[in-house]
């Protein structure tokens, strides 16, 4: 999925109760987007969006140095604002910031992908879905969705932009490290964002497991 360009439009302090950070905001224009339901027309292009939360110093000094520790978030409304226990998005967010403080650098890329890229409205459908009996990657196909419609390129564009070469990256997700790998970036470490689980979103990490490879136990 090329970009006809990606620019940073802000650069901002930001305290938070994690300790201080730099807010940046990334835009980047997508050339003949795929689309992840059949049923809607493609774009010939489209504008995405991504907030970057710089902590501390991110590319090493010396060349033994660890590389920074990255996570790449997908926005999640009902987890990370509503504190929903259908998912465990607001627990690994806290997490991921929770780890960069705790190491005094990192990078937090939050990505405008809710729903693993369907959109809110679609997710919340899927919700209803699932309370009929479907698990979150059947709910997803039911609505004529792929099971994760999500593209990692624009985050990976940013961390060039910040001259970041290798990453310990934070994420359950295998597909997030092959993305990084496969635009140059080295995954030097994988860190595990598994989170105590809930029973409310059990199932969901059982699928996520089984149908879709995350590492989680």
């Amino acid at each position: 999925m090329p970009f006809e360009s990606v620019r940073k439009l802000a650069d901002a302090d930001f305290p938070t109760r994690w300790g201080q950070f730099r807010i940046l905001g990334f835009e980047g224009i997508v050339a003949n987007p795929e689309p992840c339901n059949d049923a809607i027309p493609a774009l010939a292009r489209r504008v995405e969006s991504a907030v970057a939360l710089v902590m501390g110093d991110i590319v090493p000094a010396n060349p033994g140095d660890a590389p920074p520790i990255v996570r790449i978030h997908s926005q999640c409304l009902t987890g990370d604002v509503f504190h929903s226990l259908r998912c465990d998005c607001r627990q690994q967010l806290e997490l991921a910031l929770a780890t960069i403080a705790d190491a005094g650098a990192g990078i937090l890329l939050y990505e405008n992908q809710e729903g693993r890229g369907i959109g809110l409205m679609a997710k919340l459908q899927a919700y209803e879905l699932q309370d009929q009996g479907l698990d979150t990657i059947e709910a997803n196909i039911e609505l004529g969705y792929r099971a994760d419609c999500r593209e990692y390129e624009l985050p990976a564009a940013v961390l060039k932009m910040l001259g970041v070469e290798s990453v310990r990256l934070i994420t359950n997700n295998p597909e997030k490290v092959a993305a990084l790998e496969a635009v140059g970036i080295t995954v030097a470490e994988r860190i595990s964002a598994e989170v105590p689980s809930e029973p409310t979103f059990e199932r969901y990490l059982q699928t996520k497991r089984d149908k879709m490879g995350h590492l989680v136990s």
